[in-house]
Order: structure tokens, then C-alpha cells, then sequence
């Protein structure tokens, strides 16, 4: 999908629907639909971005489901959702304020209650940090729960986040998804 920069600016404000199986056993929760998943209508859209190459590697999806078409079946046949703190899309996280943030975890709340998962992922300790007042929460498993969901963080697969590698990213999705028992601990 080859859009101008004018183009993709249009999808700016715009939301994404949920990617929500009947039975839910992990979220992963991202900070935000970029302009490409809003033009998409796809999570993590954004030719290069390493979530699913991620998942792939952590065994999460098949070896062919590396792209969000090929891989939301994949994803919602074995329990994995994808949701966000903030619906609105921009070009880049850093354009949401905090007040947003925090609103946006009285709707991830709501969702996290109804439907129940084992764990939940947020992918981006920055973002989870301003969310939840945790200034000082770390990578991994964390000690709050979410309506009886464990809670995790894990990286957050942008390009922006250059320190991380497929295979960092692959290894913390992993654990919380052998925690949601997607997949066998390692």
C-alpha cells in the first residue's frame, strides 16, 4: 500500500477496531494506532514493524502469518487480541499527552473486566508507566492484576525503539504468552 505523506496525515484522529477472539486469553496492548494500521484498519501495520516477525519467532504464529492479515487468524484462533490505551491514531506515540493516557486505561479497564483474559501485554513501559502512575514499574511481570488478568510489559516493537532486536522482543512476548498458556514455557 504506497500512500503519500498527505495521504497517511488523513487517517490521523481516526480509530481501528479491536482484533478480539470469542475466547480471550492474551491482550496485547499498544499505545496507539500509527497512520499506516489506521489506513489499514490493521494493528501494527507498518511495513517493518517487528511485532509479528516478533510473534513469529516466539512461536506465537505460524512462519507465513508475518504480516496482520496472514496473521489475525492466526492470532484470534489461538486466544490473542490487540487492543490499545489510546483509539485515536498518530503519526507517532509521542503526540498523545498523559491526560490521554490516563483516560484511555478507564476504557482498556472496562474492556480488560468484559472479556476476561489471563494476561494482559503492554507493549511499551513508557506508556504503561504514565497510564497506570507507575514511575518506577519495570519490564516483565508486574504486581498489580487487571480484573484477574496478570500484568506485563514488554517492549514495544517501533523501529523508534531501536535497542530492542526481533529476538529481545520475541523473548519477552513469549513469556507472556507461555504465562497465558498460548504457548509451553521455555
Amino acid at each position: 500500500m504506497a500512500m503519500s505523506r498527505a495521504e497517511l496525515e488523513s487517517f490521523a484522529g481516526r480509530t481501528i477496531p479491536d482484533l478480539m477472539p470469542d475466547a480471550l486469553r492474551l491482550l496485547f496492548i499498544g499505545i496507539n494506532p500509527g497512520l499506516v494500521s489506521a489506513a489499514t484498519g490493521m494493528h501494527f501495520a507498518r511495513p517493518g514493524n517487528r511485532f509479528y516477525p516478533a510473534l513469529r519467532l516466539a512461536g506465537v504464529i505460524p512462519h507465513g502469518a508475518v504480516t496482520p492479515e496472514l496473521a489475525a487468524p492466526a492470532l484470534t484462533a489461538r486466544g490473542v487480541g490487540i487492543t490499545n490505551i489510546v483509539a485515536r491514531a498518530s503519526a507517532r506515540a509521542d503526540e498523545l499527552d498523559d491526560v490521554e493516557l490516563v483516560e484511555g486505561r478507564v476504557r482498556l479497564e472496562r474492556l480488560i473486566h468484559a472479556r476476561r483474559p489471563k494476561v494482559v501485554a503492554f507493549a511499551g513501559i513508557t506508556s504503561y508507566r504514565i497510564a497506570y502512575g507507575e514511575k518506577k514499574a519495570r519490564p516483565g511481570l508486574q504486581e498489580r492484576t487487571i480484573a484477574g488478568a496478570a500484568v506485563w510489559v514488554v517492549p514495544n516493537p517501533s523501529g523508534l525503539n531501536a535497542h530492542e532486536t526481533v529476538t529481545s522482543l520475541a523473548a519477552a512476548y513469549r513469556s507472556a504468552a507461555a504465562a497465558a498458556g498460548i504457548v509451553p514455557p521455555t
